[in-house]
């Protein structure tokens, strides 16, 4: 289907690619087979959405950005069907690449509203959240969970299989080997959780007593009460206990001041910056 979409003539559209109306494509722009693109959305000049791509509406694929290649794994087969499935109102700046899973039963998924500065990368089987912005130069390794509204800083390489909570803050040129929880700040070689992400609760609206809170819950972990014992139920607390009972591949980065650095919650010796 391609009424009312405007396709440069010099752009290459597979007959088997689906664009919804209103969908903009620029000079020399290639889009295979087995791709749906939403309404409204604009794929910029020498883009590339290969095979097996579900683009929302609204949004924005810049110039050279490339959607859907082949995973990075080299025991997968390409003639396998596997999927990248994105949300409505991304935004997807210059030479940004997102991979496609590496089996059928699992999609890369990213959700709606990111936006993805220049020459970032998704790798296989990754699942992004809504809101998320990742900057420029940042690689993210295959199966790796970022949550909602969290923001990587510039040139940020996130180990395969890491898991990035939501609302969390990765600070620019650090390696994240391990999970980051949700609602913090890391920075640091190794990285480390240094606090809350006070400016990024207090913009998404938890304030108050909400976020004292979560104050107290991570006093906790740091003393090392991972069950978190005692603390009041908010969704916040509720959602962090959640995700703390969930399994871990990786294990979790320390706490600032951790001499030994064992990716542990606590550590002895450990100052608290709550």
């Amino acid at each position: 289907m391609r009424a009312s979409s405007n396709i440069h003539p010099t752009a290459i559209v597979a007959s088997g690619a689906t664009l919804a109306e209103g969908v903009q494509v620029g000079p020399y722009a290639v889009i295979h087979d087995h791709v749906e693109i939403g309404a409204n959305s604009t794929i910029g000049p020498h883009a590339v959405i290969h095979d097996y791509v579900r683009l929302g509406a609204n949004n924005r694929v810049h110039a050279h950005a490339v959607l859907g290649d082949l995973p990075q794994d080299i025991g997968f087969d390409p003639a396998t069907e596997t999927w990248v499935e994105i949300g409505d109102g991304n935004t997807f700046r210059e030479g940004v690449t997102i991979h496609r899973a590496t089996s059928p039963e699992r999609v890369t998924r990213l959700g709606s509203n990111a936006y993805m500065m220049a020459y970032t990368h998704i790798g296989h089987d990754c699942r992004v959240g809504d809101g998320v912005i990742i900057t420029i130069n940042t690689a993210v390794g295959g199966h790796v969970e970022i949550g909602d509204r969290a923001v990587l800083g510039g040139s940020v390489a996130v180990h395969q299989f890491c898991r990035i909570g939501q609302y969390a803050m990765v600070a620019g040129f650090i390696a994240v080997r391990k999970d980051v929880l949700p609602y913090t700040m890391v920075a640091g070689d190794p990285a480390r959780h240094y606090r809350l992400n006070s400016v990024g609760l207090r913009r998404a609206g938890i304030k108050g007593e909400r976020y004292r809170q979560l104050e107290q819950a991570y006093r906790a972990l740091r003393a090392g009460d991972k069950p978190l014992s005692g603390i009041p139920a908010s969704d916040e607390v509720v959602h962090l206990r959640e995700w703390l009972a969930k399994d871990s591949k990786r294990g979790l980065s320390g706490f600032l001041r951790d001499p030994k650095s064992t990716g542990k919650i606590g550590g002895k010796g450990a100052e608290s910056h709550l």
